[in-house]
């Protein structure tokens, strides 16, 4: 059972129902409601047409939290449209050109705005609510492609895509923090009905995808995409040694600069002397690994792979030898979407042995090392330090293999489906009176797959303080965080977790997920956690349910890069 405890009573019907209405979807027939008729003229079919269009609509948006919106967004367009795969394909575009349209008032809306700050988040909405689009827009695509073949495949990434629209757009809003005007207002406004529309698009998928789960989907472990393409194309350096019931390792060899297909050194020893340099050279959505070797040193310069960078692969020197570094923060002007010293936007980005810093400081507040919203993106024995916000796991796919993250305040927060495996948590020592918090999960959306999830790994402070951590706090109502086999120090407040202020809508506390399960040290008993409705208990059936493997709903992006990798409860040390 998923941690909603399976599907009710209510929803059984209509789950069964889908499943016939998935076959439609896969085989591409039309969708028949059962309308009785003796017609045969064409005015009657034509009739009975728009009445079995008007039903499917309506079955179509039974399960969605804005029922009478989703209805009355597809009758006019529908009309005809009787073909399940291509009524989807229709809540999808409704809510791509809802989206779109409101992005067009965006340049009037800055023209008018006094505030810096809220310019700059006005900028950064137009930039937000383009990638959501663009996220519709594969959505469609995907859908053209559906089949039995490829079937959890292609619901998984439906759901994490519609998943990173909605989180794009909410990621907008977050963006007016402190203005002074009510351009915030204004932009929600604008949103509430794209947002609505979203939200149904990925209720639709989501009931679909528990279709397939009740009636037995394929084996979650097949299918898949590719990291580096074909396996042939696997880069000379990752090699298979199947040590340890087949456990695969990524061997440190010295080839890296032979393999590299862009090399960087600060010296100028090199081609190139900055990454931005580097990464000009990578072809558009690239379709095999791009290689960029950057040789130790610290790169004070603002990196950004952008969306058409598909496939790039950052290889360093050791994670305290290659280091990139900025220093913009919230104190200075900026919004906290804006001050990532590196910014990830390609799907399938892989770095290794690479440090990731903002060496802004405490006292600037919010300054993220790094944001990640590639799809399937994968960091093996990388450092993120910072303080408050050092990563963003913004949204998507992500896989974080023996990792150091640093930082005080919300230093892993973010919408992403992440999972990190064998990494260590450091807790640094905070400004006065302020509180240390481990991670702030954002998932906006029940529907949404997104969570975070810590395994195998530590929780530590830098040193010695007389100040304790919180493991989490909800960034938003339906906030999810698990903790897996994982050491705590006594850096661990007893209470485990502490609610966010002024949240909306339901109390984040009744409607957070936040679960652990076999983690050990002095900072992992459990008797005086706070006792909220959120808080679960987890046994091992239910926490099998956040293991890499069953989270991410397939692994194969993983598993092809043969970086070390654990898909289920990991085995007791």
């Amino acid at each position: 059972m998923s941690e909603e405890d399976g599907p009710s009573k209510r929803k059984i019907a209509f789950i069964t129902f889908c499943t016939i209405f998935l076959v439609g979807c896969v085989i591409g027939i039309a969708f028949s409601v059962n309308v009785e008729t003796e017609s045969s003229d064409n005015a009657g079919q034509q009739k009975d047409r728009v009445i079995s269009s008007v039903k499917a609509v309506k079955i179509l948006c039974k399960p969605t939290t804005y029922q009478k919106e989703c209805e009355n967004s597809l009758m006019k367009d529908a009309r005809n449209i009787t073909d399940s795969r291509e009524l989807i394909k229709l809540a999808f575009s409704v809510a791509m050109k809802k989206i779109d349209k409101e992005l067009q008032k965006i340049d009037n809306m800055r023209k008018n705005e006094s505030d810096p700050r809220a310019k700059m988040a006005l900028a950064t909405c137009k930039q937000l609510l383009g990638l959501s689009t663009g996220e519709f827009q594969r959505s469609i695509e995907k859908m053209g492609k559906f089949d039995l073949d490829n079937l959890n495949n292609i619901l998984t990434s439906l759901k994490v895509w519609l998943s990173g629209a909605i989180t794009y757009q909410e990621t907008c809003l977050d963006g007016f923090k402190n203005t002074t005007t009510h351009a915030r207002i204004k932009m929600r406004n604008l949103l509430t009905t794209s947002m609505h529309l979203s939200s149904n698009a990925l209720a639709i998928i989501s009931t679909l995808a528990s279709a397939v789960e009740l009636v037995g989907g394929r084996n979650l472990a097949e299918g898949g995409e590719h990291v580096f393409g074909h396996a042939e194309v696997i880069p000379s350096w990752v090699v298979d040694d199947d040590i340890g019931g087949g456990v695969r390792r990524l061997l440190h060899q010295r080839s890296y600069r032979l393999k590299a297909n862009a090399i960087v050194a600060k010296d100028g020893s090199e081609k190139f002397k900055s990454i931005g340099e580097a990464l000009k050279k990578v072809p558009k959505k690239n379709k095999k690994p791009f290689v960029i070797y950057i040789r130790e040193g610290v790169y004070r310069e603002y990196v950004e792979v952008a969306k058409t960078m598909t496939r790039v692969v950052f290889v360093g020197d050791g994670a305290n030898r290659t280091r990139i570094t900025g220093k913009r923060n919230f104190v200075d002007g900026m919004i906290t979407y804006r001050t990532a010293s590196v910014a990830i936007h390609g799907d399938y980005f892989v770095a290794l042995n690479i440090g990731f810093e903002n060496s802004a400081g405490p006292q600037k507040h919010e300054a993220v090392a790094i944001r990640v919203q590639a799809d399937r993106s994968i960091f093996y024995r990388c450092s993120i330090d910072g303080y408050e916000g050092t990563l963003h796991a913004h949204a998507m796919r992500q896989f974080y293999r023996e990792c150091t993250v640093s930082g005080t305040v919300d230093f892993v927060f973010g919408d992403a489906v992440a999972v990190f495996q064998n990494c260590t948590f450091v807790v640094r020592k905070p400004l006065k009176n302020q509180q240390l918090i481990v991670t702030s999960q954002g998932r906006k959306e029940k529907q949404q797959p997104s969570g975070i999830v810590i395994q195998g790994s530590s929780i530590v402070a830098k040193r010695k303080s007389d100040s304790k951590a919180y493991l989490g706090r909800p960034l938003k109502n339906y906030s999810r965080t698990i903790f897996m086999n994982t050491y705590m120090e006594d850096i661990i407040k007893h209470e485990g977790y502490t609610a966010k202020q002024g949240r909306r809508g339901p109390a984040a506390m009744n409607t957070c997920f936040y679960g652990e399960y076999n983690n050990s040290g002095p900072g992992s008993n459990k008797t005086k956690r706070v006792k909220w409705r959120g808080i679960k208990k987890l046994n091992a059936e239910s926490a099998r349910q956040f293991t890499p493997l069953k989270f991410f709903h397939g692994d194969q992006w993983v598993r092809i890069t043969r970086i070390p990798y654990y898909p289920d409860i990991l085995p007791k040390r």
